[in-house]
């Protein structure tokens, strides 16, 4: 048996999986490849809304997984200031080492707007809202599993630390291609300790006003590497890159912007290019044993496709929106045991058992 699909960050179309050679090979290659050649269609159908919002704004990764914080001699002093100051507003340097665990309840609403090329008028909604809620589980620094279920769909993702996974019931499971990273979703002001750690590796970008408040800006980029992880033959990973935006009044995160492009090209098609933005306003923060938490926030997403093969040489752009709140927040709950972050029994066969056991990452 092949290696699993990789998990996918863009629309995904499963309404065609019967006309598909039962080869696992054939099964394969449709499930890596399908959502390429379909998405426009995908998009256009009003039944197909509630698996591209799912698939794209459910669970997605953040651009880099958690690393040690570095020595203050290799980050610039600006990125160090800006991150203290966080610590400081968030409370979470006291707390940390004090936190084993973390659990978060929910509630989404997210719908599609449809932008026909680069000349369109605003969008028009395209269908009715959909609305859902979410229960994420997370083991300090780099185990978490969430359930999210929208519109009577429900999708899973996890990780256990050394592999990432995403469960939805059209396609079954995915493992994410490249080493585990954190959910986006917790570093958008869930997650202060996470936040802290990742961006004091960031680079310091100067200022810039969003939404009426004045904010430092601190960027991360995957390296080379990363991106190499991340890509195949039939599609490269040019580039992922991320923004924080730091209130300078408060010192809180109030904006997450995150891009990445993918160039395409299957044996015998013209090379496509895809780019994805989203764009995250945090807020609502409020004291949860004495850490601030983000409890409210919205993300807007731009997936735009481009090349050769495409009418008029214009992108055709894609928007997709959500609005989040927060219903309860609990650090070290009792009886979240590692058990709980045991991938599915589909990764098994893909991955070696030290990948899947706990225990593993523990040195037993």
């Amino acid at each position: 048996m092949g290696r699993l699909a990789p998990l996918s960050e863009e629309p995904i179309n499963e309404e065609n999986e019967g006309s598909n050679n039962n080869s696992k090979k054939g099964l394969q290659s449709w499930k890596n490849w399908n959502w390429i050649k379909t998405h426009f269609s995908l998009v256009f159908n009003k039944k197909s809304n509630l698996k591209i919002l799912l698939s794209v704004l459910g669970c997605p990764l953040f651009p880099l997984p958690v690393h040690p914080k570095l020595p203050l001699n290799e980050v610039s002093s600006s990125a160090q200031y800006i991150i203290q100051h966080f610590t400081a507003a968030t409370g979470c340097r006291k707390l940390e080492g004090m936190v084993k665990n973390v659990f978060i309840t929910g509630k989404v609403v997210m719908f599609v707007v449809d932008e026909h090329g680069s000349g369109g008028t605003g969008g028009v909604v395209n269908g009715t809202s959909e609305k859902g809620c979410f229960v994420m589980w997370q083991m300090v620094p780099d185990k978490w599993q969430i359930e999210m279920v929208v519109g009577g769909q429900k999708v899973l993702a996890g990780s256990n630390g050394s592999v990432a996974w995403r469960h939805t019931p059209w396609i079954g499971v995915h493992a994410a291609k490249g080493g585990v990273r954190p959910l986006r979703r917790a570093m958008e002001g869930l997650d202060p300790l996470a936040v802290s750690s990742i961006f004091s590796a960031a680079q310091y970008m100067g200022e810039k006003q969003i939404s009426g408040t004045d904010c430092f800006v601190l960027k991360l980029s995957a390296d080379q590497k990363d991106l190499v992880e991340r890509s195949d033959n039939t599609a490269e990973m040019i580039k992922h890159a991320i923004f924080g935006y730091f209130s300078q009044r408060s010192g809180l995160l109030v904006y997450l912007e995150d891009s990445y492009l993918t160039r395409i090209q299957a044996p015998g098609s013209h090379p496509t290019y895809w780019e994805t933005t989203m764009s995250t306003k945090i807020e609502d923060y409020r004291a949860v044993d004495g850490m601030m938490i983000a409890h409210a926030g919205s993300s807007t997403v731009m997936i735009a496709r481009f090349g050769d093969n495409l009418k008029a040489g214009r992108p055709a752009v894609t928007r997709l929106e959500e609005s989040w709140t927060i219903d309860d927040v609990a650090f070290n709950v009792q009886g979240l045991s590692m058990d709980c972050f045991i991938p599915p029994q589909e990764l098994k066969k893909d991955f070696p058992q030290e990948h899947l056991d706990w225990r593993s990452s523990l040195h037993i």
